[in-house]
């Protein structure tokens, strides 16, 4: 151990000083991550990368080294340390420095690893996938409940209270009697869908009091902005501003385009097999909720109609387009429903590829494959 204080404060102040100029390196690091990733692919893929917790995990360590480092350092200054006790804590700060330099090579392969595109858009892709199946499961677990009669001629209409994106229905804000009764509540938008105040966004079978409405009004889960986290819809959206953003004339990069894509179709092909409710009967409940599911319209206009604006003047990207189209169309299971949507798309796409591309050698190769 080191017992002289001289000796101990020149080897705290090194190690005080590599540890301090690692954790700038690293924070530097992380802004041009973020600005690379605003610039080149969305905004909207900024609070991913700042919530890797591992990150924050090796920052933080950085951080607690260096106060660790400043504590001693400030402990030589004071009358009578113990010099095995000086010892001791330069040997602790000397294994965290050496460990630091063991979090800094990890650092670097991973934030390398995370502005990658493709593991960008993989990343996006599995959380979507994983959400898609759990709605798929919840949908099949309220399968053998009967589904509330179409006619919602008495129902009561409950307006929105304020502007924003709807969420969730937290159930748990309810009153206890009133979970108990038997009512039906149908929520009218679905998830992430953007509702003004006022807008009707619920409605009752059952004749409703001032306060139970109140008290629906505050169970309704309405964001001033889009949710981030758990949504494969704003999955799916964060995909097609990759694409866009691909498109770009400042960035010019068709191959990321179409890696995204053909993810979009997959998962476009998965969320076009629900249905278009969601049935919700708890077992500590005896009101019957029902949740609306995107319609396949709706999917259309804000996941494939800003790519075909995007991609009708390309045909590398235009032909990966009209594929996914006709893979999400030849799904098996896909709802009845949802058919004319996808087939209304793929002719949109048809008359924009006929309007800009005149080259007929490339479109014949394109129309080709709805034939």
């Amino acid at each position: 151990m080191v017992k002289d204080h001289e000796t101990a404060r020149t080897i705290l102040s090194t190690l005080f000083g590599g540890i301090l100029s690692l954790t700038v390196f690293s924070f530097t690091m992380v802004m041009v991550v973020l600005n690379q990733a605003s610039t080149n692919f969305s905004p909207r893929l900024l609070p991913g990368l700042i919530s890797n917790k591992r990150h924050q995990i090796i920052l933080g360590f950085y951080i607690g080294t260096l106060l660790f480092n400043i504590i001693v350092l400030m402990s030589l200054g004071a009358y009578g340390p113990s010099k095995n006790a000086v010892g001791f804590s330069v040997m602790i700060s000397a294994i965290l420095g050496a460990f630091c330099v063991g979090l800094f090579v990890y650092f670097i392969h991973s934030i390398s690893q995370a502005i990658q595109i493709q593991n960008i858009i993989d990343k996006i892709f599995y959380k979507s996938d994983k959400l898609l199946d759990a709605e798929k499961r919840r949908q099949e677990e309220s399968a053998d409940i009967p589904s509330p009669e179409n006619s919602t001629e008495d129902w009561k209409i409950i307006q929105s209270g304020k502007s924003g994106y709807y969420r969730s229905f937290d159930v748990s804000l309810l009153g206890d009697s009133f979970k108990q009764q038997e009512k039906i509540i149908e929520i009218i938008p679905y998830a992430d869908q953007h509702v003004w105040k006022n807008d009707p966004i619920m409605k009752v079978r059952e004749e409703l009091s001032t306060d139970e409405i109140e008290a629906l009004q505050l169970s309704l889960y309405i964001l001033s902005n889009p949710h981030e986290d758990d949504s494969s819809i704003s999955g799916m959206i964060k995909l097609t501003e990759v694409v866009v953003k691909a498109l770009s004339p400042g960035i010019n990069d068709p191959g990321t385009a179409i890696n995204a894509i053909s993810k979009i179709g997959q998962l476009l092909s998965k969320a076009l097999t629900l249905k278009p409710k969601t049935l919700e009967k708890r077992s500590d409940l005896e009101m019957l909720i029902v949740h609306q599911n995107i319609p396949a319209r709706e999917l259309m206009r804000i996941i494939v109609q800003p790519i075909r604006e995007y991609a009708k003047m390309d045909c590398a990207v235009a032909y990966e387009l009209m594929s996914t189209l006709i893979y999400v169309w030849n799904t098996k299971n896909i709802c009845t429903d949802y058919i004319t949507a996808i087939s209304d798309e793929i002719k949109a796409l048809q008359s924009d590829l006929k309007a800009n591309i005149g080259n007929h050698k490339d479109l014949k190769r394109i129309l080709e494959l709805v034939e």
